[in-house]
């Protein structure tokens, strides 16, 4: 059988990430702007999910993000159930948005939509506009933020005209300086502390369209776990902000967050340091990665490259951390595991239960 690669889909990191290089190298000259407004920028935070720069006695966070191509699952398996998956969809945008502010120890303050039509028809369909409208406000309460406002434009000849093209932004605060997260807290010895995901979350989806592309049932083809393979893509992402607020109020020491989206596991060595990640154990993934592992005939290697796995939010503590962290995230209804540590060598992740290494050139973000 073929291989079915990312980049089928038309995601190809290897050309994405020197874009996003180049653009840091740019926006990094205008950080002058700030200061001639009185402020300055957080350096550290340049290459991380979120920019943080002072306002006064405070820092103030910001992010963009958005939700891929999930929404055409949405789409397609409506078509096939006569159900909308819309609130899903609204509650996984803020999910992405959100998570991502969260690794540099901001909390949500404001999020802003960006819901992009090729037509406006594509309102007509009051069910499916309610459901993205509630599962926005809803996300938007568990990430305890404020929904700002946000822009719907219409752009015909750039997006297909039954589409929409969801993302946003938000801004938050870190009111303790001691709450900021940048890589210059990670250490030699700290625990990496994984949380189990709730499935496939956002990133990949493009790649499960093409195996459902030559399916001949495409969405509808049933699981070892006898769900359709549509369902299995539209689990609801976890957030996590009333989790890292309560940390952060049990006056844990957080060294790293790191939110497993784009690049899989790898995300883990996100930070610049020349150190070592290693995965003693790991969740199991779900059985949506199990079936696109088959069908697309991909590797271990492949598929925690590229999607979480199973694995989700991570937390770099302390040893002495450990215990107190577990308990705090078991209470706010996660499930987690002390999975490896940090030690001194090159920058590499090493999964040892798939006998994977994946080295640093491999993220080549910053």
């Amino acid at each position: 059988m073929k291989k079915i690669k990312y980049s089928d889909s038309g995601v190809n990191y290897d050309i994405l990430d020197p874009v996003k290089k180049l653009a840091q190298k740019s926006s990094k000259k205008t950080s002058g702007n700030l200061i001639s407004n009185g402020y300055s920028e957080i350096s550290d935070s340049r290459g991380e999910s979120a920019f943080v720069w002072k306002q006064g006695n405070v820092l103030m966070a910001s992010v963009i993000e958005g939700l891929g191509t999930k929404n055409l699952v949405a789409d397609a398996m409506e078509e096939l159930t006569k159900k909308s998956y819309y609130e899903i969809i609204g509650h996984d945008t803020i999910a992405a948005i959100v998570n991502d502010l969260l690794t540099v120890g901001a909390t949500p303050l404001v999020v802003h939509a960006y819901w992009a039509v090729g037509n406006n028809n594509w309102y007509k369909n009051s069910r499916r506009i309610k459901k993205l409208v509630l599962g926005w406000k809803k996300g938007c309460d568990l990430a305890e933020a404020t929904w700002g406002g946000g822009e719907t434009p219409a752009l015909k000849n750039i997006i297909e005209q039954k589409a929409i093209d969801l993302g946003g932004s938000a801004v938050g605060i870190i009111k303790e300086k001691k709450n900021l997260i940048s890589d210059k807290k990670i250490k030699p010895n700290d625990r990496i502390i994984l949380i189990k995901s709730n499935g496939i979350n956002v990133n990949g989806i493009s790649l499960t369209r093409v195996i459902a592309q030559k399916l001949s049932k495409g969405f509808a083809t049933k699981m070892k776990n006898k769900k359709m393979f549509g369902d299995g893509i539209l689990s609801k992402s976890n957030i996590y902000a009333k989790l890292i607020k309560n940390l952060q109020k049990e006056n844990i020491d957080l060294h790293y967050l790191a939110n497993i989206t784009g690049h899989g596991l790898r995300k883990i060595m996100r930070g610049k340091p020349e150190l070592t990640y290693v995965l003693e154990k790991i969740f199991p993934p779900q059985e949506v990665f199990n079936f696109i592992q088959k069908q697309a005939n991909l590797s271990d290697y492949d598929m925690y490259e590229t999607y979480n796995m199973g694995q989700d939010f991570t937390i770099f503590v302390p040893e002495k951390e450990v215990e107190k962290t577990l308990k705090i995230i078991t209470k706010n209804k996660f499930k987690a595991i002390n999975a490896g540590f940090v030690k001194r060598g090159k920058k590499q992740v090493l999964i040892k239960q798939k006998n994977i290494i994946y080295e640093g050139k491999s993220l080549d973000l910053r």
